[in-house]
């Protein structure tokens, strides 16, 4: 039962991972945000330029830096830079969760290697065990503190309170009981995570075996629920940050010679006007194109006499 549960978290992780791309490659086109440093500008970037600056841009190749994107992206990634500049003191709580959770990742994947090596009939390489040794406890204690830091930032802080909800909430507790599981584990049960590297075996090889421990089958079935429960909620932004900065933020792609993006904004163009606010200038007008061409500064046609 504990293998099945844990195939289908693996199935539903995957495909909810899928989804949630397909979901959002499909939805119409965005507005485009004109905020500036774009990082894919290279030098230009350094002052809050961009292509649209030079004359004649559209009859020049376009120029696209992965250095100025990699630049940005790494230390967003892996320490969260804008959450440093912008609020020192959720950094201070965020921060230690997601690290948590990024060396926890990694001792998934040593304990995999570790795995595939006995699979293969080949000597573990001491390194890789004792890192799997230190990754997990390390990663474990800093899933809990951050966890617990932000439930009570988020119950305890006015500001952030009114941006919580009950969901926000729950998957802070989940992480903190799972995690509170996975340090007893290891204290008590498997401190070496030779049982945790026997059943990644059974895994991979389709061999049902049991395990002796019921504090390590929970420890197990809690894992990967909770795997197959992030990309279901907000916290897919792991991976669907990529678009944020690649598509939304970064996204300044010109129209010219681009039918992929026209034919988007003519569907665009062609949606309703439900927008009752003056400067919109709706009245009268039954779609955004409309709205798009008209000239509010053009005198109005005068009543023949």
């Amino acid at each position: 039962m504990i293998y099945l549960i844990c195939y289908a978290a693996i199935i539903v992780f995957a495909a909810a991972i899928v989804y949630r791309i397909m979901d959002y490659v499909k939805k119409p086109l965005h507005v485009r945000w004109e905020l500036y440093p774009v990082a894919h500008e290279a030098e230009k970037a350094e002052y809050g330029g961009g292509y649209l600056e030079e004359t004649d841009w559209w009859k020049k190749p376009r120029k696209k830096s992965l250095i100025g994107e990699l630049k940005v992206m790494i230390p967003e990634i892996l320490l969260l830079k804008a959450v440093w500049e912008h609020n020192r003191s959720l950094w201070y709580l965020t921060y230690p969760f997601h690290l948590g959770l990024y060396l926890i990742a990694g001792f998934i994947g040593l304990l995999s290697i570790g795995a595939v090596s006995n699979i293969l009939n080949i000597s573990i390489w001491m390194p890789i065990a004792a890192l799997t040794n230190l990754l997990g406890p390390v990663g474990f204690v800093l899933c809990i503190y951050g966890a617990c830091a932000l439930f009570y930032r988020r119950l305890k802080d006015p500001v952030l309170r009114n941006y919580s909800s009950y969901e926000h909430f729950f998957n802070l507790g989940l992480f903190a009981v799972t995690m509170v599981v996975a340090i007893l584990t290891w204290l008590f049960v498997d401190p070496n995570f030779n049982m945790a590297r026997a059943f990644t075996v059974n895994l991979i090889t389709f061999n049902f075996g049991s395990m002796s421990s019921s504090l390590f089958n929970l420890q197990v079935v809690m894992g990967f629920i909770v795997m197959a429960y992030i990309p279901l909620t907000h916290m897919s932004h792991f991976f669907m940050k990529y678009f944020l900065y690649h598509d939304i933020r970064w996204g300044d792609e010109p129209t010219i010679d681009n039918p992929a993006t026209d034919a988007k904004i003519g569907i665009v163009l062609n949606y309703p006007i439900k927008w009752s606010a003056s400067h919109i200038a709706g009245h009268g007008k039954n779609t955004w194109a409309e709205v798009a061409t008209f000239n509010p500064a053009q005198e109005p046609p005068t009543a023949k006499e």
